[in-house]
């Protein structure tokens, strides 16, 4: 087999990447081909695997590339205090480490509490929430709808359905940003989220309630109250955020581009096609860490060592040349990308429905009370969060008519 050769590393971040990436991931697979060597904060070297096949490949063989994070060869040179670290644990007793039977056995539980969420209750919730958020800012005229509705969304709803109380959703909010966007609040904003995980698995082992925790609480298969605050983190981390990102970059491609006016004006298939497309063309999240491979292997014609970690290049295979062969946008039906993962350790099903439902509903609620919302910026301004991990707006500039509320707070 020819080897590729290896030139310097990528940087895994920097202005372009979060102002450019379908750019970057360009010159990457120009100058590397589908796997790259890439250097994370503090020039801790990693692949990023960017070929749709490759990623196919190593998602698909849990036993050669594992999530078991303790074979990386790099901890020794990673410090207490650096900044990917939430994103990349270490003897972190949650679903994404676990390997094998003990996986299936979690993904199993968590799937079946998830499941049990009632359809009409979610929409309910969802709409509500909504309601409220564009109550706060209707009569004004003028909002950033990242900060005013899409970052607040999707928490309120999953708080609401996993037991959290609703007055704790802002400051998760902020300590989930933090967390996940691996700057220098990003050990905080873990250490908020652990302490508010913590608090409520005490609370529904002492009163049980109809809600996720609950439910995962009660599961026979012997998971301790440890790994369900472990799993109840990195659920509400994946749950929030990316689409909090989804709603956001959703609304951004149905305010720039043409091809979604109808959806200003009550159509609703373009809205379902906006929300597809963003997920093969814009998917919030970009970048998944990692698996580790189990033994020395050939990739995409390099090398890679036993202990070395590949980063999933998820935005990067979803727009592969050698699939996507001419680079039209995917807007109809197609949900081939990997903007939810693949093989065992994906997001589970349930989860993807909930995230759409909480997405969809909330980018309605939006167009039918702000029915002539229009962007109030170039959309050459719109600048990203620097995150190595996920692609969201800092803020969408926004006007529309001033109308009244609706009516009060959610109760």
């Amino acid at each position: 087999m020819s080897t590729v050769p290896t030139p310097r590393p990528v940087r895994l971040s920097g202005p372009l990447l979060q102002d450019d990436p379908a750019r970057v991931y360009r010159e990457m697979r120009r100058d590397h081909g589908a796997v790259v060597p890439v250097l994370l904060d503090g020039d801790v070297p990693a692949w990023l695997v960017l070929g749709y096949r490759e990623l196919h490949q190593i998602t698909g063989d849990p036993v050669l590339f594992s999530r078991d994070s303790e074979l990386w060869s790099q901890w020794v040179n990673i410090p207490e205090d650096w900044p990917l670290l939430p994103m990349i644990g270490r003897k972190q007793p949650s679903i994404l480490y676990t390997v094998g039977a003990r996986h299936r056995e979690r993904a199993g539980m968590l799937t079946a509490a998830l499941e049990a969420v009632d359809p009409s209750e979610l929409r309910a919730h969802a709409e509500k929430f909504a309601d409220e958020l564009i109550d706060a800012i209707c009569a004004k005229g003028a909002a950033d709808i990242i900060a005013e509705f899409a970052m607040l969304l999707p928490v309120r709803v999953l708080a609401r359905l996993y037991g959290v109380a609703d007055e704790d959703g802002p400051a998760m909010v902020t300590a989930l940003n933090d967390m996940i966007d691996g700057r220098e609040r990003a050990l905080a904003g873990q250490a908020h989220l652990f302490t508010s995980m913590t608090r409520l698995v005490a609370s529904r082992r002492e009163e049980p309630a109809d809600d996720v925790v609950s439910r995962m609480l009660a599961d026979t298969s012997g998971f301790s109250d440890e790994e369900i605050v472990q799993d109840l983190m990195v659920m509400m981390a994946a749950g929030h955020q990316p689409t909090a990102d989804w709603i956001g970059n959703s609304l951004r491609l149905m305010l720039t581009d043409s091809r979604f006016a109808a959806s200003l004006f009550g159509g609703r298939n373009s809205i379902a096609e906006a929300m597809n497309e963003v997920l093969w063309e814009d998917t919030p999240t970009q970048n998944v860490a990692g698996r580790w491979a189990s033994r020395d292997v050939r990739l995409g014609g390099h090398a890679i060592r036993a202990g070395d970690m590949l980063l999933l290049g998820l935005q990067g295979a979803n727009s592969d040349p050698q699939v996507r062969t001419d680079q039209s946008a995917l807007t109809g039906g197609n949900g081939a990308h990997f903007s939810f993962g693949h093989g065992e350790h994906r997001c589970p099903f349930p989860a993807q429905e909930i995230a759409e439902v909480i997405a969809r509903t909330g980018i309605e609620v939006v167009l039918d009370r702000l029915p002539d919302i229009d962007l109030a910026v170039s959309a050459e301004s719109l600048a990203r969060r620097p995150s190595p991990w996920l692609r969201g707006l800092t803020e969408l500039p926004v006007t529309f008519t001033p109308t009244p509320a609706l009516g009060g707070p959610f109760t």
